[in-house]
């Protein structure tokens, strides 16, 4: 067995260590310069959204031999709307960062790793074909998996962020619902310590706001934040993306070659995070080639994830900014804040079966608006 991974991220990381406790050992194959190579910004494990998994690190490090380390636990979660807020206490997750940075988790998986890794690779898919038994396809581009099989593009997100520096509780999160300052989108605030954190901006690309002005919008949502924290950042780096496609792919494996990350559908729509399921989708290709289970069996609950997350995707689409008020009220409830708080409770699972009559409504809504 001859193995290639296309793409050093999570999942092809992940990936690489599995095989290589069973004895195989890949050849990575990446296109940047190193591990890491893009944009720092700052990202979370959120339990509420991953169960019946409560301890992501924990969980992986038991289960699976791959060991990472949190920035730091969330404590607290304020969620803004136009004209309310709510607060969220208890273990609500786990703060890490992504990209150039010593601790990201990609560069803590990359230490792990002991197959070769190939940078600035120009190899295609067709060229591995030729030399390899095996190929996985984990290039975090969903765009490429278009190309060789069906890819169920949901959406194109933008986003814009900036790494600010100011004082911050490193345990305590910000999430905005506003579709004045991110239409049918978000906004958050995320620490990487107690000086620095990334605050983004993202909504979707549907017809109707592609004529919106990004500069503007940024700057509405980037005094807004201000206010809200009460403090003037200094932003000492900024990132943009366009068009980020969240989707899903029809066939996990075809033949020989298997797809993961974003190129298998990774990333859960709701609010954007898909860390978790990359990095699992990562492992379950291992052990497929160790026959230690089958892909196709093993994804079907990250896929249902996916489906439950779309669900509340489409809901929160539908709304406007007096729902989202009525829904930041409710969440500020005891018995919402206990709801969330729960280790027994799949909230991802029971918000998407309780959503899923909506879906249909959402959909519908967003191609008239089309």
């Amino acid at each position: 067995m001859k193995v290639a991974i296309m793409g050093a991220g999570l999942s092809g990381l992940a990936c690489a260590i599995t095989l290589e406790k069973n004895g195989i050992y890949p050849t990575i194959f990446e296109k940047r310069s190193q591990v890491g190579d893009r944009f720092v910004n700052g990202e979370a494990f959120l339990p509420a959204l991953n169960r019946p998994i409560n301890d992501c690190y924990a969980f992986l490090a038991e289960e699976h031999g791959i060991y990472l380390q949190p920035l730091s636990n969330i404590k607290k979660i304020s969620l803004f709307s136009e004209n309310n807020q709510a607060s969220l206490h208890g273990h609500l997750g786990f703060l890490n960062v992504r990209g150039r940075d010593y601790d990201s988790l990609e560069c803590q998986l990359s230490r792990q790793v002991k197959s070769e890794i190939i940078f600035n690779s120009e190899y295609t898919y067709e060229n591995l074909l030729q030399d390899y038994t095996h190929i996985v396809v984990v290039t975090g581009d969903a765009a490429y998996t278009a190309k060789i099989q069906d890819f169920q593009q949901e959406l194109t997100v933008t986003l814009r962020g900036v790494t600010v520096e100011g004082k911050f509780d490193n345990r305590h999160v910000g999430i905005w619902l506003n579709y004045s300052l991110a239409p049918q989108g978000y906004g958050y605030l995320l620490p990487f310590s107690e000086k620095e954190a990334t605050i983004t901006l993202g909504y979707p690309d549907y017809t109707h706001n592609q004529s919106l002005d990004i500069d503007s919008l940024w700057s509405q949502f980037f005094v807004r934040v201000c206010k809200d924290y009460k403090q003037e950042f200094r932003v000492t780096d900024k990132f943009e993306v366009t068009r980020y496609i969240m989707g899903i792919c029809h066939n996990p494996r075809i033949g020989n070659t298997f797809f993961a990350g974003n190129c298998f559908g990774a990333m859960m729509p709701a609010f954007g995070f898909g860390q978790l399921p990359a990095i699992l989708s990562g492992i379950y290709v291992a052990k497929d080639l160790c026959g230690l289970g089958h892909y196709e069996e093993l994804v079907k609950p990250l896929r249902q994830s996916y489906k439950n997350s779309l669900a509340i995707r489409r809901v929160l689409e539908s709304f406007d900014n007096h729902k989202l008020d009525t829904l930041v009220k409710v969440i500020n409830s005891e018995v919402a804040n206990k709801l969330i708080d729960s280790s027994r409770i799949n909230l991802l699972k029971m918000l998407g079966f309780l959503l899923r009559p909506y879906l249909i409504t959402g959909a519908r809504n967003n191609l008239q608006k089309k």
